[in-house]
């Protein structure tokens, strides 16, 4: 099935889905009050999910793709080290 979705061409995919009958009953009526089919409902769910998981990844490659700024022997220093603290002893 080819549908036209914002102007671009998308091809859909049918699949089943099997829901134990509490969820399927929340799923219903959440689709009800959004004035929309489980379908769309779960489809749109699913793709929020794949956008925050796909943003988030791809802020994690950015971010471990940075060399430090910390310039080190490959040791962390301690925390003594780190935070002088001889005058609170």
């Amino acid at each position: 099935m080819t549908r036209h979705i914002c102007g671009v061409k998308a091809k859909l995919r049918k699949i089943t889905v099997t829901l134990d009958e509490r969820v399927a009953r929340w799923a219903r009526m959440e689709a009800a009050r959004k004035e929309t089919s489980v379908s769309r409902l779960l489809g749109g769910i699913l793709r929020e999910r794949m956008l925050e998981k796909d943003g988030y990844e791809g802020a994690m490659r950015r971010a471990l793709s940075h060399k430090p700024f910390l310039k080190t022997d490959g040791q962390y220093p301690s925390r003594e080290s780190t935070y002088v603290r001889a005058h609170l002893r």
